[in-house]
């Protein structure tokens, strides 16, 4: 592990520390559902909330604010998950700027007059490497001078790439300025799990200077998913019924799982 590697501290919940947090995403399509699932959250093991606003039918993200009400402690990570990505919706790139921009506070949710103070919802905000170097780096940048942490990512729900690939990705996002890097990838065979596992050992030991994300999807993948204090990627994503991706596990069974291989 490299000893420059910094951690990042989220409301008391420290990232790259080599024990993996667990990450529940919420995936409401109406506040309703937000209702129901933030009580579901409160029931289960977990560190922190993804916020999945591609799934939100609502008019405003403003109406989002609910959740940082009803979650105070949680640190949020806000994802708008684009359909290019395995998400519910297209978004220019105009819209997907200013929507993040929203999410951090950075300018106002909504456009009545008499309510236009800027409210920060998140306290992470997830970048997709794949709009474009010259375009994430500078949303980057502007975020992080906000106050939000930037997670930026990459998904391939097709195919595992070959070990350097990953660790590629990952060494230039870190070179983009993120705070947090993250790789998710689709195994079609024992191998590519391997490949998934042979490049975050190379993150941990040789490459990374700061926290990442690293798993394999679908039920194979499972493993990659409960094994951050082998390889350490600092977060793990886990159901609290909503699920967001491909083999996420329950947040309680996670939340025992990382205990026993932590030595608990």
């Amino acid at each position: 592990m490299s000893e420059k590697k910094r951690i990042i501290t989220v409301r008391n919940v420290t990232l790259g520390d080599g024990f993996p947090k667990i990450c529940v995403p919420v995936t409401a399509r109406s506040l309703q559902e937000l209702e129901k699932q933030v009580k579901n959250i409160r029931t289960v093991p977990c560190d922190m909330v993804e916020l999945r606003a591609d799934f939100f039918e609502g008019d405003s993200i403003e109406e989002l604010i609910a959740l940082r009400e009803a979650l105070p402690d949680l640190p949020i990570l806000f994802t708008f998950r684009t359909k290019e990505e395995g998400g519910e919706r297209e978004i220019t790139p105009e819209d997907y700027a200013a929507l993040n921009r929203q999410a951090a506070g950075l300018q106002a949710m909504d456009k009545n007059p008499s309510r236009s103070e800027a409210r920060p919802l998140a306290d992470l905000i997830d970048l997709e490497y794949n709009r474009g170097e010259d375009f994430i780096r500078s949303l980057c940048h502007e975020l992080q001078e906000g106050g939000v942490k930037v997670v930026m990512s990459y998904h391939d729900f097709e195919k595992t790439p070959e070990p350097d690939k990953i660790t590629g990705l990952l060494t230039r996002m870190q070179q983009l300025g993120a705070d947090i890097t993250k790789t998710a990838v689709m195994p079609h065979c024992e191998r590519d799990i391997l490949f998934l596992l042979h490049a975050a050992l190379e993150m941990k030991e040789r490459l990374a200077d700061r926290p990442y994300i690293m798993m394999s999807m679908g039920a194979p993948g499972g493993i990659t998913r409960l094994a951050g204090t082998l390889t350490g990627s600092s977060v793990t994503f886990a159901s609290a019924g909503a699920v967001s991706a491909p083999g996420q596990m329950d947040a309680a069974f996670v939340a025992q799982a990382r205990s026993v291989l932590a030595g608990d």
